[in-house]
């Protein structure tokens, strides 16, 4: 078990973090974004910066080429549209996008928003850390954990046009 700190403060010990919110045996601030057969949208829950978004296989695997034809195009089909509302709901340009295998968590995507404030942090793949450590100990605000839970609300009422949300 490992103890993880949630953007709201509460501590949670979990086996595998995804698998905890997937399953449905943590509820995250906001809810679920959106959800198919075979992945799980939600916004970060470490770091409360509006439209970051993890997509989150719901089996358990580590690596990319361990999803079957099926999540594959599911995956693509479901990165892209959050994208698409990213930029067309929420205003943002430019994402970064990070997933890794040498993590004691299953096949997850990171969709970072970049947005002005970053710019004090660098442009580049390295600011990413120090920007989500500001956000952690700096955004966690009444006022900053509202506008990130109207992003998930407007992520989530746009891709109930393509997509049957879970609640």
């Amino acid at each position: 078990m490992r103890e993880i700190t949630l953007s709201n403060g509460k501590t949670v010990a979990v086996e595998c973090l995804s698998c905890a919110i997937t399953n449905g045996l943590i509820e995250i601030d906001g809810g679920v974004i959106v959800e198919t057969e075979y992945f799980h949208a939600h916004q970060d829950v470490a770091y409360p910066i509006k439209g970051l978004v993890i997509l989150a296989s719901k089996r358990h695997i580590k690596c990319l080429d361990e999803l079957n034809e099926e999540e594959m195009i599911d995956y693509i089909n479901l990165l892209s549209k959050i994208r698409k509302a990213q930029r067309e709901v929420l205003g943002i340009e430019h994402v970064y996008y990070f997933y890794n295998e040498d993590t004691t968590h299953h096949f997850h995507t990171w969709m970072v928003p970049r947005y002005e404030w970053m710019n004090e942090f660098g442009r580049s793949v390295e600011s990413v850390r120090p920007v989500l450590l500001h956000a952690r100990n700096e955004l966690n605000n009444g006022e900053n954990v509202n506008r990130v839970i109207e992003g998930i609300d407007a992520l989530r009422e746009e891709l109930n046009k393509y997509y049957l949300i879970f609640q």
